[in-house]
């Protein structure tokens, strides 16, 4: 180094912080949501957990946009997603309904949800690295993401919040309901179905403007009538489950058949004509 170049600074820049910062807040209001629901409030608790999902979204968007991305950033938000999207949809849907089981079982299905949760998220931790990830290579994921798992878990509140007090009153059937719902999420949670992601989603150009029309009547819908709204979101997304599963096979028996072709134009073979 010159006498011209100026010192090199140690330690580390503002912009790494930033969405560590992000992450941490999701943390946080995955927690508040669980102090809500010690005391009653449930449209808090439930919105504390959706909130704490919209920071997780951005969070890591913007420590690409930002070049703060980092080994503690990746550890850090998967911790922050097993207390923020496992422990505190647990804790909320025990106080609100799984407690109301006979015997102990409530308890058993409460923990089922935070144990998928974090099994899900040492798995995506464990494959990181790897260089052979099928889904990840066509654009999809392994299960659904621990925030959607949240959410889906959490959608029998969003019923109730938008038809109470006709809906879910009688405990015995809340708590069945909630119970089926969670061992259904447990399970897509670590299961190994393919899931659809942004990667894998294609938009055509003419449909840019009514894409762009339903963002802002969505947005619109979800602040005028959140509950229904968010009811809806759940429905619609369950009902992708299936395709994501056809379109991803598709997808790799294209991809196998593609294979197979360049191996024999590698070995010589010409196809059939």
């Amino acid at each position: 180094m010159s006498e011209t170049d100026p010192p090199r600074r140690r330690g580390i820049p503002l912009r790494a912080l930033i969405p560590n910062a992000v992450t941490v807040l999701a943390l946080c209001f995955g927690l508040t949501g669980v102090r809500f629901a010690i005391g009653g409030e449930w449209e808090k608790a439930v919105g504390a957990i959706l909130l704490a999902g919209v920071l997780d979204g951005i969070d890591g968007r913007i420590a690409r946009l930002l070049k703060g991305t980092s080994r503690f950033g990746a550890e850090l938000d998967s911790l922050s997603d097993v207390t923020a999207f496992g422990v505190a949809p647990t804790l909320v849907l025990y106080l609100w309904a799984l407690q109301h089981l006979p015997g102990r079982f409530g308890w058993v299905i409460a923990l089922a949800h935070a144990i998928a949760c974090a099994l899900r998220l040492a798995r995506f931790n464990a494959q990181i690295d790897a260089e052979d990830q099928p889904h990840k290579r066509l654009g999809y994921l392994t299960g659904i993401p621990a925030p959607v798992g949240a959410g889906l878990a959490l959608s029998p509140l969003y019923l109730q919040f938008w038809l109470a007090p006709a809906f879910l009153d009688d405990l015995a059937i809340r708590a069945s309901v909630v119970a089926a719902i969670s061992l259904c999420v447990a399970f897509l949670m670590v299961s190994s179905l393919p899931s659809y992601s942004w990667g894998s989603l294609r938009l055509r150009s003419t449909w840019r403007l009514p894409a762009l029309g339903a963002v802002g009547l969505f947005a619109g819908a979800l602040f005028t009538n959140p509950w229904p709204t968010l009811t809806l979101v759940v429905v619609a997304y369950a009902a992708t489950l299936p395709f994501a599963v056809s379109s991803y096979a598709r997808l790799k028996a294209r991809e196998g058949s593609g294979r197979a072709v360049e191996t024999r134009a590698a070995d010589g073979i010409q196809p059939p004509p």
